[in-house]
């Protein structure tokens, strides 16, 4: 019987919910396998990519800072993958690494599942892989994008080939719908003074294992939401297919996430 062997690279990776998820994937499924979370730095994860190579796991998925270098190391990328110039999910292809951003997948569903407004501006937040994957995915006529670093933010607008308003740091965008692509709320942070008051809803893609504070602020104003966890639910289920072939069982991968929130 073959045994999938599975990784997630990135740093930090401790809060990291995807062993939780993947595993109960796994064995809903009937597969032997483990999914285990590795923290490396950039050159762990050059060594990662090599024991893939090698064999040594079967699949990986890559998180932040790591998502800009995996796009870098692949072999063969998908078309979403090189739009975004960013990869979050490898599969191994015989001793090949072919790169993808199921981000993109994940954000698209989810955005439709929670009925998130597309007749409105988004404000995305960040100039990472996420931020990429966020603009690629979201369908909006007037899109803005800011990042603490206003040049990378520009960078990032011009790299992915869609038509994007760079923003100063904490500039705000009446009745714009928000993307936080960056690890804020990881450790408790806030996004920018002010900008959800006057936002129209929230699409967050950083979790912890409870809700972060921009989720606790939009429930609290009433605005539509969606949660870092839903965001990695969608896209750990896109993950699983590409690395089984098979339908993921998204139900009791759901159902192990939300065991693992209610006893965080």
């Amino acid at each position: 019987m073959t045994v999938l062997e599975l990784v997630l690279f990135g740093d930090p990776v401790d809060h990291s919910l995807s062993p939780i998820i993947q595993q109960a994937g796994l064995d809903a499924a009937g597969l032997a396998g483990t999914y285990r979370a590795v923290r490396v730095d950039e050159a762990g994860f050059r060594r990662g990519c090599s024991e893939l190579r090698a064999g040594l796991w079967q699949g990986a998925n890559v998180t932040m800072p790591h998502k800009r270098l995996a796009f870098e190391e692949m072999d063969i990328r998908s078309r979403g993958a090189e739009r975004a110039g960013s990869v979050n999910t490898i599969v191994l292809e015989g001793s090949r690494l072919s790169g993808h951003s199921t981000d993109i997948e994940g954000i698209q569903h989810v955005w439709h599942e929670a009925g998130l407004p597309r007749d409105v501006p988004v404000l995305v937040l960040g100039a990472g892989g996420a931020a990429a994957a966020a603009l690629i995915a979201i369908e909006s006529d007037e899109i803005f994008i800011s990042a603490r670093r206003f040049e990378q933010a520009a960078d990032l607008a011009e790299a992915v080939d869609v038509e994007v308003h760079p923003l100063r740091w904490g500039r705000e965008v009446p009745g714009a719908v928000i993307v936080n692509a960056t690890p804020l709320g990881m450790a408790g942070e806030s996004l920018p003074s002010g900008i959800m008051r006057s936002s129209g809803g929230l699409l967050d893609m950083a979790y912890t294992r409870g809700d972060t504070q921009a989720v606790h602020e939009a429930r609290r104003l009433g605005l539509p939401h969606v949660s870092g966890t839903e965001v990695l639910l969608a896209q750990a289920t896109a993950s699983f297919t590409l690395w089984t072939g098979l339908p993921a069982p998204t139900e009791q991968m759901r159902i192990a996430l939300q065991k693992a929130q209610a006893t965080a």
